[in-house]
């Protein structure tokens, strides 16, 4: 029988009785990996575009993290890992993370690898700089190239740091690399905002159903990449049962974002771009093919608090819904809609 595969606009989660005081004492507590957990289920994307270390300082002071991406020397990126480990003694960065009994040491603090060349230094040299999760961050995760990183990194680096790996998209993949030694998935496979997979390669699967395939098999931490566009796409994610989600487009534009700021007639913008897109291979000199990407410019939005608030927000009004005080209750109900299901879902009068 032919099952249609899932994504976030194909399904609305279904309000179930709720004995919630107050959306103000929802918990957003969550786990990241094995042995880092979160105080929202927020990370910051390893995107050149998005998260470097004031970035990754800033989420931090909400309770997430940020995700310090590779694409630059190995010097440059420790340096940028050491800023956000040194900014974890602050006591404004501290005080929502003792709320949540998470002792300063436990604070999570994480940059992306690949999973062939450098890697294995990088990563030690991302460990000494004060990194405690370290991503391997590549589009296929189902890779031998993969499997062999996992067993270097867990040969070399230090009992305390966790490593998460992906990029993947079927329970097969999930079950592989939790055997080769993940603390962490991260799944999702062409459903980036600004990636081209699914168009040039044919592969990928939609983010629900790959979410609930993974989940079903998974007994480590999911993180939801992809496809994100709104509070509610968080909020049905973490419905499904991923443990936190990555967010790329919208923390891009943002005064924290890295990324070239354009003035035009109509306001201010800054440079985005995909990870596997031509200009980012092109500014980091890396060979001009597989490209995978597009890039753009996206209207500036000022403080990344704003934004990470407003998202938050909506997350805990989706609790609320859903009766559940914090995210291990939060098991809704969904129900599949149609084309017009979606558009009654959304402001319709405004079209």
């Amino acid at each position: 029988m032919y099952n249609p595969a899932l994504t976030y606009d194909d399904i609305q989660l279904v309000p179930a009785y709720s004995s919630v005081s107050s959306r103000k004492n929802i918990s957003l507590f969550t786990k990241l990996s094995k042995n880092y957990s979160l105080c929202i289920p927020l990370v910051a994307s390893c995107m050149d575009t998005v998260c470097e270390s004031k970035m990754a300082i800033e989420i931090a002071v909400m309770g997430g993290v940020g995700c310090i991406h590779r694409f630059m020397n190995i010097e440059d990126q420790a340096n940028y890992v050491a800023k956000v480990a040194a900014a974890l003694s602050n006591e404004r960065v501290n005080k929502i993370w003792a709320d949540n009994h998470i002792a300063i040491h436990q604070i999570p603090v994480m940059a992306s690898i690949g999973a062939n060349g450098d890697f294995a230094e990088r990563a030690v040299a991302l460990v000494n700089a004060g990194a405690n999760i370290i991503l391997i961050d590549v589009a296929h995760g189902h890779h031998e190239n993969v499997k062999d990183a996992i067993a270097k990194l867990k040969a070399t680096l230090p009992k305390h740091v966790d490593v998460i790996a992906g990029n993947i998209a079927s329970a097969k993949a999930a079950q592989d690399l939790e055997a080769w030694g993940a603390d962490g998935l991260r799944v999702g496979v062409g459903g980036g905002s600004l990636c081209t997979t699914r168009v040039k390669t044919g592969f990928g699967v939609p983010n629900v159903t790959c979410l609930q395939s993974i989940i079903a098999v998974s007994s480590i931490p999911v993180m939801a990449d992809g496809g994100i566009r709104t509070s509610g796409d968080i909020a049905k994610a973490l419905a499904l049962g991923s443990s936190c989600v990555m967010l790329g487009s919208l923390l891009a534009g943002t005064k924290e974002a890295p990324g070239q700021m354009i003035e035009k007639p109509n306001g201010l913008y800054k440079r985005y771009r995909g990870a596997a897109s031509l200009e980012t291979k092109t500014v980091h000199g890396q060979e001009q093919r597989n490209v995978e990407g597009e890039s753009t410019v996206i209207p500036f939005k000022g403080g990344v608090k704003f934004i990470l608030a407003g998202l938050l927000d909506g997350v805990k009004s989706a609790l609320s819904y859903g009766g559940a005080n914090n995210l291990k209750e939060f098991r809704p109900e969904f129900v599949v809609v149609t084309n017009a299901g979606q558009a009654e879902a959304k402001p319709h009068l405004l079209l």
